[in-house]
């Protein structure tokens, strides 16, 4: 068996050792202090993954609008949109909305 005086005499060599003193520098300033850190790879892989997250969301809504553009273009239901968004209305034509008392915001 190896005793502590042996053990502390390899560490103490090893560290004495100028191209593993190099060496261990070397990787501390490359994983910590370098622009292109382990830090920042893992940031920016974040930031890329959130991204992706985002790009699936906008190209749902993407397709939601492209059909909902397509329905409008049949005259009907563009009239029924107008109507009922911009409560527009034709000609010599009353409109009357109805709101329940439960639908109304209390302020």
């Amino acid at each position: 068996m190896e005793t502590s005086k042996t053990k502390k005499k390899k560490w103490r060599r090893f560290l004495g050792n100028k191209y593993a003193l190099i060496l261990l520098v070397f990787a501390v300033w490359m994983l910590f202090f370098d622009t292109n850190s382990l830090l920042v790879h893992k940031e920016l892989n974040d930031e890329i993954k959130e991204l992706d997250n985002n790009k699936v969301y906008f190209q749902q809504e993407i397709e939601g609008d492209k059909e909902f553009l397509e329905k409008l273009k049949d005259s009907s239901e563009l009239e029924k949109f107008a109507r009922e968004t911009y409560f527009l209305k034709k000609e010599n034509e009353e409109i009357f909305i109805i709101e329940h008392e439960d639908s109304i915001q209390k302020k």
